[in-house]
């Protein structure tokens, strides 16, 4: 059984993963097993200098998880992540990335893990960062716990899109609302036992509550699981590979010059565990 070897980089997020090449991704059967692992107990895994192609990254994420198309051409597989509107449509909506958030929380799957492989990146800025919301809830006090298990939030693409354009035209606004929004509970209880909290720039509103009561409420608990002491940022380098649990991590890319050559390809693992 492969056992991979891994270095902790934060005491609550993040490893790295040493010793593995291009090779042992494409030929040991029992790496994905050994992967998937240390995901769990890691949340997100740092491979340094794999320098993937689109196919060999698709290859190594169909042996993880299913695989979402949410690309074009050659390999859909592959989801461009850049802000250069030539090479992605959606370049205006990644800056929503630059806030706090979990993927997918306006469905009621969300994605399971993430996949990203850098191919360029930005003189300055565009680090990604990292911080666990298994350990958010573990963190709570006992009153906090109970509390928090009996909220429930909305979650609206329009309440992320906003952080970074708070005054939308009516066109943008339309596209912001045109995903429904969706009532998810607070506290995630996930099949393996474990808790989370699901935060985040999607979290609108929390049900029944005053409104200024809810925004404070939601960007305390927000800035408590993301500390700087419980955060790990990934300074980028070209060839790295990073991949992270999106059921149980908050990710950020911190915000770069829209004419950066930063370039990241993503793959995303599909989620078969509704927010419960």
């Amino acid at each position: 059984m492969t056992v991979l070897k891994t270095e902790k980089l934060t005491s609550t997020v993040g490893a790295l993963v040493e010793g593995v090449d291009r090779d042992q991704l494409m030929h040991d059967d029992a790496l994905p097993e050994a992967t998937l692992e240390a995901l769990e107990a890691n949340g997100a895994l740092i491979f340094r200098g794999l320098h993937l192609d689109d196919e060999a990254q698709v290859a190594f994420s169909r042996k993880l998880g299913k695989v979402e198309k949410l690309g074009s051409g050659e390999n859909p597989e592959i989801f461009l992540v850049t802000l250069d509107p030539n090479r992605n449509p959606a370049a205006a909506y990644l800056k929503g990335t630059f806030d706090w958030h979990i993927d997918g929380c306006t469905d009621d799957v969300p994605i399971m893990a993430t996949m990203l492989s850098a191919h360029a990146v930005a003189d300055s800025g565009g680090e990604t960062e990292f911080a666990s919301s298994y350990q958010a809830y573990e963190d709570l006090s006992d009153d906090e716990k109970a509390r928090c298990e009996s909220v429930r939030v909305v979650h609206t693409i329009e309440a992320s899109q906003r952080l970074q354009n708070p005054n939308p035209s009516p066109e943008a606004l339309e596209m912001m609302r045109q995903r429904p929004a969706k009532e998810h509970p607070l506290v995630w209880t996930h099949r393996s036992g474990r808790k989370s909290l699901v935060l985040g720039a999607t979290a609108d509103y929390v049900v029944g509550m005053d409104p200024e009561e809810s925004r404070a409420f939601l960007d305390d608990l927000l800035a408590r699981s993301t500390i700087t002491e419980r955060v790990y940022r990934h300074e980028w380098q070209v060839g790295d590979v990073v991949v992270w649990d999106n059921r149980g991590v908050l990710h950020r890319a911190l915000p770069y010059d829209p004419d950066s050559p930063r370039d990241m390809h993503r793959t995303t693992f599909a989620g078969d565990e509704p927010i419960q």
